[in-house]
């Protein structure tokens, strides 16, 4: 196996490898469930679900910012979990919760330790204001050398395309070849698998605990529970090759 430090560019996922995606969504959903009397639900089952009602709509409307698609997608869960019907204002103002999801508490240093090694690129399916607003808030503001979004490539991944676009970027931008690429996420789902399909190589942030975009068929070249984890090891080679 390759050492960490022989890749030139990480490529990452965000939302749920950089950000606690299923905390953000579960405290947006928390007007709702207050609405419904706070039923007795499974949490897990929630976001599982909510993660496979995404993965529909960006399939069907690959264009649909994803502020938009988390609108729609609100009143089909209340429905099936058996909860109070949203207005679509309260559907709205979960579609606009983005930019308030919190970073996992390892998030920021790490990155900031992985950015004296490497080039650092988002690949994320989100829309850009959302994005730009979650960042400054919720990464402070952390400097990126690329930021490659589904509503700028057009579609959402596991969709190739966005992979072949942040390949073209990566290569265009900074001269980096794949096999210099690192895919760095979380969702099984979304990256890892794609990435394998497409021979890149990928480091699975695995955030134990985590449910949204898992399969029970994990493919990966590196594995660590955090992304401190990754910079810890980053940092060990480092420190080796001295």
């Amino acid at each position: 196996m390759a050492k960490l430090t022989s890749f030139k560019l990480l490529s990452f996922d965000v939302y749920g490898t950089l950000i606690d995606y299923e905390r953000g969504a579960l405290k947006a959903l928390e007007p709702i469930f207050q609405k419904s009397g706070n039923p007795d639900l499974d949490l897990k089952q929630v976001m599982q679900r909510f993660s496979k009602l995404q993965a529909a709509g960006q399939a069907e409307k690959p264009k649909q910012l994803y502020r938009d698609l988390l609108t729609s997608v609100h009143p089909i869960l209340c429905k099936e979990f058996g909860l109070a019907e949203p207005t679509e204002e309260e559907s709205k103002t979960f579609g606009a919760s983005i930019p308030s999801w919190a970073a996992w508490p390892d998030t920021v240093d790490a990155l900031r330790r992985l950015q004296k090694v490497y080039k650092m690129v988002v690949l994320s399916n989100v829309d850009n204001d959302s994005f730009q607003k979650n960042n400054a808030a919720s990464m402070e503001g952390f400097e990126w050398d690329a930021v490659l979004t589904a509503e700028d490539i057009g579609s959402y991944k596991p969709n190739h395309n966005n992979f072949h676009h942040m390949l073209r970027e990566a290569k265009s931008r900074f001269g980096v070849e794949k096999d210099e690429v690192l895919q760095t996420a979380q969702s099984q789902f979304h990256d890892h698998h794609p990435a394998k399909e497409l021979g890149i190589k990928s480091s699975w942030i695995w955030r134990p605990g985590s449910v949204a975009g898992n399969r029970d068929d994990p493919v990966y070249d590196y594995k660590f529970e955090t992304l401190a984890d990754m910079a810890d090891a980053v940092e060990r080679e480092l420190a080796d090759e001295r």
